[in-house]
């Protein structure tokens, strides 16, 4: 065989692989109808879903999901009806009603939440709330170093200050004076990023504040990926900003984040050069982020990636708790994986660690491998929402702190870090 046709079927495998990664999760991102999924298992007529604990100004079919984003917006005439795929150069926060088709408030909390329906869900109405000036602003550079200009400066900063004011409204009817923040993953349109998150903030009992970081993605074509992976670099500056502001607000006492797929990529990203900044300040990163929980689901990062940019930066201990879920028939992440060469992180298994490897994470006390078992479905990466077991462990892992082999979170330990759960967790089977 000549080098020309090895070369000719390598690139004919690549794009073979490529082509059914975009399949595959395209047909998972464009599916008509969103659905809140089934009832967590934790909910049972011993442990009903916890409507006394929701505040009244929270209790209705509609939800109000705040939003912060970086793509463009969609205009009908001067009325905006939502974003696309395309960057924007500046940062909006704004606020998504969500409303459930056809269903009171007593009928969602009570039949819906016993397996019986599945209530179709939409974004029913976007509101922008706030604008940032485009960045970078603009500046000079003089001899006493980098100067703003006063006019953006003066503009970005009254921005902070309404983004603090309209979550601090919130946070003060909220039943927590939590915020919980989903980063979504690849082709992900902005109605599926809303509703996403609208799937475990109500599921959970409505907990704390919740707000979508919603990103450029979703690009409709075959190098569909590779365009997600830039726009999620372009992204990490604004979602920086974001969680600087987050931080920033007195009344907000926890941040509780989950970020799925290539949005894990984003998230670290961010976190981590945050966190050599604070530390570079002289400040303890665990005490002024206030993250008290970084979920990473269905991680599609190169797990060398993360021992040498994560680990070796001492990543872990600026968190209250890092938890990453895991499905070892992950199919999305198995061609990722393929195309990319590493061993994906959400496919990682106790026995593809080294025995260092091991050792360092065993030191590193506050992370965990939940490997979920009994993902249903022929892709296997969307399971953090739908599978009742992985809902429920996130749901208590947010709402009670608790460390895994806890009474709350009886899941099976495997070895040093890692555990696992199936279907039947939380449940009485």
């Amino acid at each position: 065989m000549t080098v020309l046709n090895i070369k000719l079927e390598t690139a004919f495998s690549w794009f073979q692989k490529l082509g059914s990664l975009f399949l595959m999760l395209s047909l998972a991102a464009c599916a008509s109808v969103h659905r809140l999924p089934k009832t967590p298992n934790l909910y049972s007529a011993q442990t009903p879903y916890p409507v006394q604990d929701i505040a009244s100004s929270e209790q209705g079919v509609a939800s109000k999901i705040f939003y912060v984003t970086d793509r463009s917006p969609v205009l009908d005439g001067e009325t905006l009806t939502g974003y696309d795929k395309q960057r924007s150069a500046s940062m909006a926060l704004g606020e998504a009603t969500v409303s459930y088709d056809d269903i009171t408030w007593d009928k969602l909390i009570g039949t819906s939440l016993l397996n019986s329906d599945q209530t179709a869900v939409k974004v029913s109405k976007v509101q922008e709330l706030n604008r940032f000036p485009q960045t970078p602003l603009i500046f000079s550079a003089t001899p006493n170093g980098i100067v703003l200009d006063k006019d953006e400066a003066a503009r970005y900063e009254q921005s902070i200050k309404s983004f603090q004011q309209i979550v601090t409204g919130r946070l003060s009817t909220a039943n927590q004076k939590d915020v919980l923040l989903y980063i979504h993953g690849f082709n992900q349109s902005f109605d599926k990023a809303v509703l996403g998150l609208n799937d475990v903030w109500h599921l959970s009992g409505r907990h704390g504040v919740p707000i979508a970081y919603t990103w450029p993605s979703g690009d409709g074509n075959l190098l569909g990926y590779f365009t997600d992976r830039e726009s999620g670099e372009y992204t990490v500056y604004h979602l920086k900003e974001t969680l600087r502001i987050l931080a920033s607000i007195p009344e907000v006492e926890n941040i509780h984040i989950i970020a799925h797929s290539r949005g894990t990529d984003i998230t670290t990203t961010a976190l981590r050069e945050l966190v050599i900044e604070h530390r570079a300040a002289g400040k303890s990163p665990r005490a002024s982020l206030k993250i008290e929980n970084l979920i990473l689901a269905a991680p599609d990062l190169d797990y060398g990636v993360v021992t040498q940019r994560l680990i070796a930066e001492k990543f872990g201990p600026a968190f209250g708790q890092i938890t990453i879920y895991m499905n070892e028939s992950d199919s999305a992440l198995g061609i990722a994986q393929s195309l990319m060469q590493g061993v994906r992180f959400g496919k990682l298994t106790a026995d593809r660690q080294s025995e260092r490897e091991a050792q360092i994470f065993n030191n590193v006390t506050n992370v965990s491998f939940v490997n979920v078992k009994g993902v249903s479905g022929w892709i296997g990466h969307g399971y953090f929402s739908q599978h009742p077991g992985a809902l429920s462990d996130i749901i208590t892992l947010i709402k009670t702190g608790s460390r895994p082999g806890a009474d709350e979170r009886p899941l099976t330990h495997i070895e040093g870090n890692f555990w696992s759960l199936d279907k039947s967790y939380l449940t009485s089977e």
